[in-house]
């Protein structure tokens, strides 16, 4: 909103309204630089040790979206690297000055956590490393070489940085959305400008690429949400698919009587569970889908102390019984 205003001048802005708005556009360039410069270093420094990695969600998508890798707002860098490259990554993480919230002991263990998160202390530089083990919200194990093969490089201040292809962060962002129950209208629009920049996008390689993780239902849905709530245009190549599914049309009303809430009306646990099911297609498919979530833990199903243990199936088993806690008191 800013960014349009001041292509008008702010003409009809109350000047209060004007100096916020201003501060919190300066505000976001400010921190977008020093996190491109904070990517920099680190792709630099990975390059050397030959781990290679792709920049994923953040910048990037404000980028591609919008144009502008300053005007979507974004908390963190998210880089994603093979996970036989983890703890070489960690290590030079360590070495450029980065704490890890997860303990090197349950990293050297072999343990998954949600992301392997790092900040960089006394500043708000947060970096999330992920692998194709911690993208568990796909339907289908991430296929990893894939995505570095049909990879690119994508020029971000004036420096070629590399992502994945196009059809790929599409695919990953509806995924992405799913997995938070769409529940931030910055998501769905996400998706809209995505669709509506790039006329480019090969929608059979994109259906090909959900096809090879299981997402068909979720791209449909990020692509039918778009337009139902912003407006853009649903792709020749999907009308169809989208038309003869009807979980689809169903999935998409009810995250649109979510999406005012912002996610402050959380959903029980049996609603949730009945989401992920039908969003990975339902029946079978769903089914495993849902139980392999359920039973995947992340850091918060650690037994404090024992993150040097590998203890997948004690993990595993606490698992359901914290979800229920969590979510299951809700309506």
């Amino acid at each position: 909103m800013a960014k349009r205003l001041e292509e008008i001048a702010f003409i009809g802005v109350p000047d209060p309204a004007r100096e916020k708005l201003q501060v919190r556009m300066r505000t976001q360039h400010l921190f977008t630089l020093s996190m491109t410069a904070e990517l920099f270093r680190i792709l630099q420094d990975f390059s050397r040790s030959t781990i290679d990695t792709l920049l994923v969600k953040g910048p990037l998508i404000s980028l591609l979206a919008y144009g502008d890798p300053a005007v979507r707002s974004y908390v963190d860098l998210d880089l994603l690297l093979r996970h036989r490259d983890i703890q070489a990554a960690t290590q030079r993480m360590l070495e450029m000055g980065f704490h890890s919230d997860v303990p090197q002991s349950a990293i050297q263990a072999g343990r998954i956590p949600g992301e392997y998160l790092f900040r960089r202390l006394g500043t708000q530089h947060i970096v999330e490393l992920h692998t194709e083990h911690t993208f568990r919200y796909y339907p289908k194990p991430m296929p990893i070489e894939q995505l570095f093969t049909r990879s690119r490089k994508v020029l971000l201040d004036g420096r070629g940085v590399p992502a994945l292809s196009l059809e790929d962060d599409l695919v990953l962002n509806c995924i992405h959305g799913a997995k938070h129950f769409w529940e931030q209208l910055m998501w769905v629009s996400d998706i809209a400008a995505l669709v509506t920049r790039h006329p480019e996008l090969d929608w059979e390689k994109t259906k090909q690429a959900a096809a090879e993780v299981g997402a068909e239902r979720m791209l449909r849905i990020g692509i039918q949400l778009a337009a139902s709530v912003l407006r853009s245009a649903i792709p020749s190549a999907l009308r169809s698919d989208i038309h003869e599914d009807r979980v689809t049309e169903a999935l998409c009303r009810r995250i649109q009587g979510w999406l005012p809430f912002a996610g402050a009306a959380p959903r029980s646990l049996l609603a949730r569970a009945m989401f992920r099911l039908q969003m990975a297609g339902g029946g079978a498919t769903g089914a495993a889908y849902l139980m392999r979530l359920l039973l995947s833990p992340t850091q918060e199903d650690w037994v404090a102390g024992t993150e040097e243990r590998k203890s997948w199936l004690r993990d595993a088993l606490r698992r359901p019984f914290r979800l229920l806690r969590k979510y299951g008191s809700n309506e």
